[in-house]
């Protein structure tokens, strides 16, 4: 959905724990599975800048994704969009970096 590609499949530590390294020419994201781990405790949610904005939310609904509060939300010179990716956590997108501030 965001044009990443998996960059490694495996951990090169060795350490019995499924992991990949996915992205693209400008983000990685390292993610290890963890069963143990949830999102209640850890993080509210992060965010992402993306370009094509409306493309992604369209992406976002014929695959399924789960939007939160509603759809997009005006926030100061910006417009964002809150998902739940498949490990429970929130994801914010981001029309433009910041809100615009």
């Amino acid at each position: 959905m965001f044009g990443f590609e998996i960059k490694q499949d495996e951990n090169p530590n060795k350490i019995d724990v499924p992991s990949k390294i996915i992205g693209n020419d400008s983000i990685k994201l390292c993610m290890y599975e963890v069963s143990s781990m949830s999102p209640e405790g850890g993080i509210g949610h992060f965010g992402f800048n993306i370009e094509n904005f409306d493309d992604v939310i369209k992406k976002c609904k014929e695959f399924g994704v789960q939007i939160l509060y509603g759809g997009k939300i005006d926030w100061e010179k910006s417009k964002s969009v809150y998902i739940v990716d498949p490990s429970g956590y929130e994801l914010e997108l981001g029309q433009i970096s910041g809100g615009g501030l």
